[in-house]
């Protein structure tokens, strides 16, 4: 529930009541993974451009970021750290691990069992990532189209059980949409806590019966690839939306644009940016007849009530 525990960001421990609204998968500094296409487009590398775009979405009324760049993808806390502090929008890392497309090549996740990925995910959000002392808020695990492989089941086994000892919140990728019931499965079967995790993508396959069943058990819906037209139109997005909130979920859903092109970036000379979801959702959300106080609550309730926690180890 907002207002209650902490939020960890990379600049310390806040109030969750200090976030206002806020992205909950978004990406700021990024490195590409090998078997991902266009490269120089997914090569976030410039923390200037990464704090001038967070600058424009403080201006646009944001307060809040979750970045979910995790080790195979090219995380660097300490950057992050320095763009928080520059711009002022809070920021939260992630540790854990993607999906086999991102971390092949890269880490050899397969060779780790449950064990040693929970360890490693318990100690970056209690004791900090490498040598920084900076500490992840969020852990991330996900899964690969229509399937989940063993790695990637281990992964999100292990996030649950590293949220168990620490109470962090679990996000998750997962790719076009698929495989959220099998997340949600496995994670539950594991005993993470549902409502301190988002399923994210879901807004790649608009699967009502499906999303309703999911925020019924307590997860929240990660609808985070707003903007991404060739995805899904946000018409459509917003549709999903109106009927969630009929159906008395407004409180099991968040957004964001998991914007990681430079293409998708005002600051690198593209666009949404990070500002679309405040600039411009919002006022469309509200046209089509969704009031401040369900905007508020998607936008900054629900984010700070998912994002709080304060495990043994907090």
């Amino acid at each position: 529930m907002a207002g209650q525990g902490f939020v960890r960001t990379v600049l310390g421990d806040v109030s969750p009541t200090d976030l206002g609204l806020t992205l909950c998968h978004e990406h700021l500094m990024t490195a590409p993974a090998p078997r991902l296409r266009d490269h120089d487009d997914l090569l976030l590398d410039d923390e200037a451009r990464a704090t001038e775009e967070l600058a424009v979405f403080r201006r646009a009324g944001g307060g809040a970021l979750v970045e979910v760049t995790v080790a195979e993808f090219g995380r660097d806390v300490t950057a992050l750290a320095r763009i928080s502090r520059a711009s002022g929008v809070h920021v939260v890392a992630a540790t854990g691990h993607v999906s086999v497309d991102y971390w092949s090549g890269v880490l050899d996740i397969e060779a780790r069992d449950t064990e040693q990925l929970a360890e490693e995910m318990t100690a970056e959000v209690t004791e900090g990532i490498g040598t920084t002392g900076l500490r992840a808020g969020v852990i991330k695990a996900g899964s690969s189209r229509d399937v989940v492989t063993p790695a990637e089941e281990r992964v999100l086994t292990a996030a649950a059980r590293a949220q168990r000892i620490t109470g962090a919140p679990i996000t998750t990728h997962t790719t076009a949409g698929t495989m959220a019931l099998d997340q949600a499965r496995i994670l539950t079967r594991a005993g993470a806590d549902p409502h301190h995790v988002t399923l994210g993508h879901l807004d790649r396959r608009l699967a009502h019966a499906e999303h309703r069943a999911l925020a019924r058990d307590g997860f929240t819906l990660g609808y985070d690839c707003v903007s991404k037209d060739w995805y899904e139109p946000d018409a459509k997005r917003i549709e999903m939306i109106l009927r969630l909130v009929d159906d008395g979920l407004v409180d099991r859903i968040t957004l964001s644009g998991d914007l990681a092109r430079r293409s998708s970036l005002v600051a690198w000379g593209g666009g949404p940016g990070y500002s679309y979801i405040p600039w411009r959702l919002v006022p469309w959300l509200r046209r089509e007849g969704i009031g401040d106080e369900a905007i508020r609550r998607i936008t900054v309730d629900n984010p700070a009530r998912f994002l709080a926690w304060g495990g043994r180890d907090g």
